[in-house]
């Protein structure tokens, strides 16, 4: 897998590229992650498949020098990274924020894009979580104790050590604005104008035990905001499906490129 650097017309992303076949799989890590939360996905697809795997900015040594770390922003990196690598068609996978992201962009109908596979994805609608819990999400992000707290709501199963520290280490390697942005004002972003229309197909991966996107409240908005989607749930994980259950991502995702061919 070759890491490069793209220059977006906001920021320096870092991407991890490799494969060939279109249609590509654009991936998009949470809030707190970094591209290497999806190695263990890549690593059971496909080598044939164009997989690319992108720093968002502000995490994973990305940066953004003109200073934003909204949503709008984050869509435009994966139309602009797309645009530079020259890719036709794909499909983005996104995780938790990632998957905001994705929906935010398919509103947008860019060109090329075929397809979103949605991973515990933050809903469309604006997250109702009140504020002192809101500072305390970002408080957690601040220390290696503070993730270690976090971690007992992110995973529902056993992390190894070397994926804990790892989780650790890209939770505070990351930019303290990028850290603020999605409590402060990502959660409560509507979206769900954007999902109006939408035409290409979409498959949503749910986790049983996630404490952070509960299936019980994600299906209702996603069934009304997204009704043509196929939803699926994970049994026996937590919040951090590519880490816990990265096959289960695999096999949407290939499920996902056989549908659009």
């Amino acid at each position: 897998m070759a890491t490069r650097t793209i220059r977006t017309r906001g920021a320096d992303l870092l991407i991890d590229d490799s494969g060939r076949t279109e249609p590509a799989l654009v991936f998009l890590h949470y809030w707190g992650g970094s591209a290497r939360t999806w190695d263990a996905v890549v690593s059971q697809l496909p080598i044939a498949v164009r997989k690319v795997v992108i720093n968002q900015r502000g995490w994973g040594g990305s940066r953004a020098f003109d200073g934003r770390f909204d949503l709008d922003a984050l869509s435009d990196d994966v139309v602009d990274a797309v645009a530079a690598l020259g890719i036709a068609c794909y499909i983005v996978v996104g995780h938790s924020m990632g998957g905001k992201v994705a929906q935010l962009l398919a509103g947008r109908r860019p060109i090329g894009l075929a397809g979103l596979v949605l991973v515990a994805p933050a809903p469309p609608t604006p997250m109702q979580i009140p504020p002192a819990v809101r500072a305390g999400m970002l408080a957690s992000y601040q220390s290696r104790d503070g993730v270690l707290k976090a971690l007992q709501v992110l995973g529902g199963s056993a992390l190894d050590d070397t994926l804990r520290e790892q989780i650790i280490r890209d939770t505070l390697s990351g930019d303290a604005e990028a850290k603020r942005y999605w409590p402060d004002r990502g959660v409560t972003v509507d979206v769900t104008a954007a999902l109006t229309g939408l035409e290409v197909p979409v498959e949503i991966v749910l986790a049983e035990h996630d404490q952070v996107e509960r299936a019980a409240i994600l299906k209702p908005i996603l069934a009304e905001h997204l009704s043509e989607a196929t939803i699926t749930t994970i049994p026996g994980i937590g919040h951090l499906v590519p880490l816990e259950a990265p096959g289960g991502i695999a096999s949407s995702c290939e499920r996902m490129i056989d549908h659009v061919r």
